[in-house]
């Protein structure tokens, strides 16, 4: 490995499983002091083993913002500072129209969207100049803060099999997504760590408001 997060400090919301998961290997193999967060216990201690000392592994429910507002106050204290804040943290839940519920659209706003803008904003006071973080690049870019987003396509994670699908429903579905990507394929949680990598990177220190697509040219081509 390069070294192109040496002593950088990363937060990686919803960091236990999936794409964050892979992210905080690929940072922590970077050299970076990471953090991630979630909020099964199950996951949380999967995590803490698979990780071992490369990682801290803290519980934090990414939609609760007093749970949000108590992780940043203990990372002022045992860190004091971030210099990279990967908002990864999200919920998936299916269902045609007619039997979508409010229950769910609730719950995915408030992991999807208002999680991240609260994670945001109490971070500010800990984000080091030249920290990446997702959000407000044009008012941020004068304490030389970086603000990209990573979208990525279709990619095999463990999110599919809390969406309430059948393990032959969700295999149908990435099979029909396949057939639709250019590159003929799934991605892997590892191409999008891959990409996060780079922007936490000085290899990305003239890229603001930008946004990378890892989807295999999903929506591109």
């Amino acid at each position: 490995m390069t070294r192109k997060l040496e002593n950088k400090v990363a937060l990686i919301t919803g960091g236990t499983t999936g794409i964050g998961l892979a992210t905080a290997k690929r940072f922590a193999a970077e050299g970076a002091r990471v953090i991630v967060t979630g909020r099964n216990r199950e996951t949380l201690e999967a995590a803490r083993k698979e990780l071992g000392d490369r990682a801290e592994v803290l519980e934090s429910d990414a939609g609760d913002e007093k749970q949000i507002a108590q992780l940043f106050e203990g990372l002022a204290k045992t860190h004091r500072r971030l210099d990279v804040l990967f908002l990864n943290a999200g919920i998936a839940k299916f269902a045609p129209l007619a039997e979508a519920s409010v229950k769910d659209f609730d719950a995915m706003w408030t992991v999807n969207v208002r999680g991240p803008w609260l994670a945001l904003k109490h971070a500010l006071p800990l984000l080091s100049e030249r920290a990446v973080v997702r959000g407000a690049a044009t008012e941020l870019a004068a304490r030389k803060i970086r603000v990209n987003a990573i979208s990525p396509g279709p990619i095999e994670t463990p999110i599919f099999g809390k969406m309430g699908l059948s393990k032959n429903a969700a295999d149908d579905f990435l099979k029909d997504a396949a057939t639709r990507i250019p590159l003929g394929r799934i991605g892997a949680a590892d191409e999008v760590a891959g990409a996060a990598v780079f922007l936490a990177s000085a290899d990305a220190s003239f890229i603001t408001g930008s946004e990378i697509a890892v989807d295999g040219g999903f929506a591109q081509v």
